[in-house]
């Protein structure tokens, strides 16, 4: 009988793994399906990014128990804590811009007809 605690281990692996071989696919993909890909991986609800914030604030939840019990340092904890609001933070700024990827994920691939105008990459965030 296997040790419970290796299929976790075992399954953050293959995620790790597959998030790999993903990256390598996004990197040859034609942008129409580049930007489907994306916008389903930056899904808040269920896409890759929201899935690793909540696996972080979980994360966090079981080092503020440790920490609470003296078996982790507190700095543990507060790390996962600002790990998990930032990627919270990080969720929510993209999540603005779910429709324009799925716009562009829809659009064909274009022919050689005039190429779209290229667009100034400096812009002003807000918060």
């Amino acid at each position: 009988m296997s040790h419970p605690t290796l299929y976790p281990v075992r399954l953050a692996d293959e995620i790790t793994r597959q998030l790999g071989q993903l990256a390598d696919h996004l990197s040859q993909l034609p942008p129409p399906h580049a930007a489907q890909v994306i916008a389903r991986v930056l899904d808040p609800d269920a896409g890759v990014l929201g899935g690793i914030s909540h696996l972080v604030a979980t994360g966090s939840a079981f080092a503020k128990d440790q920490a609470e019990r003296g078996a982790l340092p507190a700095e543990v904890w507060l790390a996962l804590g600002r790990a998990s609001n930032e990627l919270h933070d990080i969720t929510l700024d993209l999540d603005e811009h779910q429709d324009t990827l799925r716009h562009v994920g829809t659009q064909p691939v274009a022919t050689a007809a005039k190429p779209p105008a290229p667009a100034p990459l400096v812009v002003r965030r807000r918060r």
